[in-house]
C-alpha cells in the first residue's frame, strides 16, 4: 500500500481542502435521509425522514474562500410533514484551513455538515487513486468527541450522472457515552459506528455524491432497567450536474 500522510485522511473527511472550483460557483446537490430510534423492547420507537434539494455556492471574502450551503426539504415522522430549510457556513482560510461560521443546520442535511469534504485538493485526490490498501486512522466522534477507530480505502469510481469520479469508503468504530444531541436528558452507554462511501469529480475534486450512516447501539443509563437502544441516521446526497456533451458522448452512463 502506498503511504499516505496524515493530512490526506483530514482532506478526506471534513477537516481541510483546497477550492479548484472559481468564485461565484454554484453546484446543485439532491439529498435525503432517514434517523431512526428505538429503545426497549419496541416501547418507544420513531423514524424521520428527509427529501429536498441544496445549493453549495463559493465566494470570495477577502483573503477568505466562503462556502455557502442552503438546504430546502420536507420532513416527514409518519404523521405529519412539514417544510424545513437549514444553513451552513464555513470559510477556507489562505492555509486551507476550514472554519465553520455558521451551524444552521439541525438534521445535518448541508454537504458541508458530513464526514467527507465538499471539495478535495487536487494532489490529494491524486493520492487517494493510488492508494492500494485500506489505511487506518482515528476520527474524532461527531457527537461525543472521542476518538473512533477505523480505516479509509479507495474504491472503484464511475459515472455520476454524465461525469466521471473516483471513489473513497470509511468505516470506524468506538465507544459511546453521554447526551444525545438530538434527545436531551438521555444518557447512552454503548458504542458508535460509522461507515460512508463518497465520489469526487476526477476533474474538479469536487463531492458529486455520498452515502453515510451512523448508527448507535448501547443502553440508556438513566431509565430503570437499562434499556437497550438503537439509532440510526443515514444521509445521501448526490450532484444535479449538466451533462458534459463535449466529453461524455457516445459513453454509457453508470452511476457509481
Amino acid at each position: 500500500m502506498k503511504p499516505l500522510p496524515a493530512v490526506v485522511v483530514f482532506a478526506v473527511l471534513a477537516c481541510f481542502w483546497e477550492t479548484s472550483l472559481g468564485a461565484g460557483a454554484e453546484q446543485a446537490y439532491a439529498v435525503a435521509g432517514k434517523d431512526s430510534f428505538s429503545i426497549g423492547a419496541g416501547t418507544i420507537v420513531s423514524e424521520v425522514s428527509y427529501d429536498g434539494t441544496e445549493t453549495l455556492k463559493i465566494s470570495r471574502d477577502g483573503r477568505f474562500t466562503r462556502l455557502r450551503a442552503h438546504v430546502r426539504y420536507t420532513r416527514s415522522d409518519g404523521t405529519a410533514s412539514t417544510l424545513a430549510s437549514g444553513d451552513y457556513v464555513a470559510d477556507q482560510l489562505p492555509s486551507g484551513e476550514m472554519l465553520d461560521s455558521a451551524d444552521r443546520d439541525p438534521d445535518y442535511l448541508t454537504v458541508l455538515n458530513q464526514p467527507f469534504a465538499a471539495q478535495l485538493d487536487l494532489q490529494t485526490l491524486s493520492d487517494l487513486r493510488h492508494l492500494g490498501g485500506a489505511l487506518p486512522f482515528d476520527f474524532p466522534s461527531p457527537i461525543t468527541g472521542s476518538s473512533l477507530h477505523g480505516y479509509l480505502q479507495h474504491v472503484a469510481g464511475g459515472m455520476v450522472g454524465q461525469r466521471p469520479s473516483t471513489g473513497v469508503r470509511f468505516e470506524a468504530a468506538g465507544p459511546m457515552k453521554g447526551e444525545l444531541p438530538d434527545r436531551p436528558g438521555l444518557t447512552l452507554v454503548g458504542t458508535i459506528a460509522m461507515r460512508g462511501t463518497a465520489y469526487y469529480d476526477i476533474d474538479t475534486a469536487l463531492l458529486l455524491a455520498l452515502e453515510t450512516t451512523v448508527t448507535i447501539t448501547g443502553n440508556v443509563s438513566n431509565r430503570s432497567g437499562k434499556d437497550p437502544v438503537t439509532i440510526v441516521y443515514a444521509r445521501t446526497i448526490r450532484a444535479e450536474v449538466p451533462a458534459r456533451a463535449e466529453r461524455t458522448a457516445g459513453q454509457p452512463s453508470a452511476t457509481p
